[in-house]
């Protein structure tokens, strides 16, 4: 639940009474009027930098935004990724600081521009510069996550800031730095604007407790913009919470009726789908990236480790192309890595959802879905870092035979109809090559090893469960997909048998790091664990993900059974007994009373039939 606590706001009924819908049509991007057709004069100096960026006509969303932030209205947009949401609240910030009555000084900041991840925030940074290059008079401060804070607040201390871009975890950091020099909270008494860009992404992302904190610093009287590709329920309340007069923008592709849903993904996007089994899935996407060699792509990956490990596989197997990676757990680099690949020609970029939203990286001829996302709308932003701004664009989804439902599923739930693509041509099997990069250096076999129980887990947790079942998993055949030497110990695997599966006859413990200091702490830790053993402790066995669900549903059946005694056949004394057994059963299974103990103390009296079964069903239980 939602509870945006922001100054100013008016309740959910006030503000249904008070807004205005807009709906815009025209998506091609391209010809929707030039910028001085727009009912507000811009400032010369932007329109010669639109000229200079080659911007030469508006796209829907900039028409309809644009004028409507000037005029003093909060603004509500939801348009299909890459439809130029950023120009539509960028021009409008600067235009109402120039059209302030007190000149902004150097503490002061006039406008406020908060994005879920760095690299977003990156980019709004760039296209921000290179309009206030030509206003000296407006400073600008980037602030994410990934950099020294302390520096953070020396640099704003010694230049000041107008315009804050940021992350919502480093600027509600930025706010309690005033032990260290800097009071942000008096500089943004002058805000003027606030943008929330990506907003439903930073609901999903777990922000919201940052952004109340960050809202009780801001002033009501400001102009509020929410931009985003999707409308979620959570959203909706941080607009009611957020906005004071508010208009709703939604911008639909050409030729839907305006009763229609629109479809989530760009028109000019071609969008397939190709079936293919758990081990011949790579040697696909190795087959397809060598027959694009000299175009752009993103490869997606549902976890960190999948990015790791089939990254440095596809950097040796596909040659004479930069090959890049990104994921959420990389800290410092992830900048440098993002800018690198941007100014690229051609090159294959593999990462995870953290470059899904929002991200614009010029000229992506193909999205290559190799893991579907655990969310539906994920796979429409995925989709979305192509055909940006009216170019074409193609994405594709690598889907397991039993997970071909999923193409209905997203047809429906998401209005995005994906075609079959005819199988890759010239598949050859580089499976064993990857074995031998493992062989090879034990950094590439841990790494294996950690993107198959990842991916695991990552399938268990899926959102659409029906389709994405754990239990249809054929772990012999994803096992030979991953290139695996042997299967990894964890609480799925056990007690399973896999005879399809055929591990390697070398000894994996034998295998040595590449790194020599590295395998030199190696066999030190293990001469150290040789010559004083550590004591065996008595650990409870995990269960697996998959099973968590599941017990978690019997610990709620037994709790309603303790609360409704009153609809229940057993007596008070019986339910007491219930409990103590109970008790008595946890602290056998956590190793703190002997088995003896235990049987004394349960066989002092006797107990019902009734409860006895009881007791039996919550031994399975505990």
């Amino acid at each position: 639940m939602v509870n945006i606590s922001a100054p100013g706001s008016r309740s959910g009924a006030a503000w249904g009474q008070q807004r205005s819908v807009l709906s815009v049509f025209g998506m091609d991007n391209t010809t929707d009027g030039t910028w001085d057709s727009l009912p507000v004069r811009l400032h010369d100096n932007v329109l010669q930098t639109l000229e200079e960026l080659k911007f030469s006509h508006m796209t829907p969303v900039q028409s309809a935004c644009i004028p409507l932030f000037m005029s003093n209205k909060d603004v509500a947009a939801e348009a299909v990724t890459g439809s130029g949401k950023t120009l539509a609240f960028v021009i409008p910030v600067i235009e109402l600081l120039l059209r302030r009555e007190e000149k902004l000084k150097k503490m002061q900041v006039g406008a406020l521009v908060i994005t879920p991840t760095r690299e977003l925030a990156l980019q709004i940074s760039e296209v921000m510069q290179q309009f206030i290059q030509k206003f000296p008079q407006f400073t600008q401060i980037l602030l994410i996550g990934g950099t020294n804070p302390i520096e953070d607040v020396e640099k704003f201390k010694e230049r000041g800031a107008n315009i804050v871009i940021a992350t919502p975890g480093r600027l509600e950091d930025m706010f309690r730095r005033k032990s260290d020099g800097l009071d942000l909270a008096s500089s943004v008494k002058s805000l003027d604007v606030l943008v929330l860009d990506e907003a439903d992404r930073l609901l999903d992302m777990g922000f919201e407790a940052s952004l109340n904190t960050i809202l009780g610093y801001l002033p009501k009287q400001r102009r509020t913009g929410l931009f985003s590709a999707t409308q979620t329920q959570e959203l909706e309340k941080l607009v009611r919470a957020g906005l004071r007069n508010p208009v709703r923008i939604t911008v639909k592709e050409k030729g839907v009726a305006a009763t229609a849903p629109a479809q989530k993904t760009p028109s000019r996007l071609s969008n397939y789908y190709t079936i293919c089994r758990s081990e011949d899935k790579f040697n696909n996407l190795v087959a397809f990236l060598r027959q694009h060699k000299h175009e752009k792509l993103l490869v997606f990956f549902s976890t960190c480790a999948c990015v790791e490990y089939y990254g440095r596989a596809l950097e040796t197997l596909v040659k004479k192309v930069t090959v890049c990676c990104i994921h959420g757990k990389m800290k410092n680099k992830r900048n440098k890595i993002f800018a690198d690949f941007r100014s690229l020609k051609s090159g294959i970029l593999v990462c995870t959802d953290v470059m899904a939203r929002g991200i614009d990286i010029p000229d992506v001829h193909w999205v290559l879905q190799y893991d579907p996302p655990s969310s539906a709308s994920a796979f429409v932003h995925r989709c979305g870092r192509t055909a940006r701004i009216g170019n074409q664009g193609n994405a594709l989804v690598f889907l397991l035979p039993m997970e071909e439902s999923y193409i209905n599923f997203l047809s429906i739930n998401q209005k995005c109809p994906l075609q079959k693509m005819s199988p890759v041509a010239d598949v050859v099997d580089v499976l064993p090559k990857v074995q031998a990069m493992s062989l090879a250096d034990r950094a590439m076999f841990d790494r294996g090893m950690r993107a198959f129980v990842s991916y695991v887990q990552a399938y268990a947790k899926h959102e659409c469960s029906l389709i994405f079942r754990i239990r249809d998993l054929d772990f012999a055949s994803l096992a030979r997909g991953f290139a695996l030497l042997r299967l990894p110990k964890m609480p799925e695997l056990r007690g399973k048998t896999f005879p399809d599966f055929v591990e390697t006859t070398v000894d994996t413990d034998a295998i040595r790091y590449k790194d020599k200091s590295r395998e030199k702490l190696r066999q030190k830790q293990l001469k150290d664990k040789e010559t004083n053993p550590l004591p065996r402790k008595n650990f409870t066995k995990n269960k697996s993900w998959s099973k968590q669900k599941a017990k978690k549903e019997r610990r709620k059946k037994l709790s309603a059974k303790r609360k409704h005694d009153e609809d229940s056949d057993m007596e008070e004394q019986d339910m007491k007994d219930l409990l103590d057994d109970t008790r008595l059963l946890k602290r056998l299974k956590k190793g703190r009373i002997s088995e003896e103990d235990f049987e004394k103390q349960m066989t002092r009296k006797p107990k019902s039939k009734h409860k006895t079964e009881e007791g039996e069903s919550n031994e399975e239980e505990f």
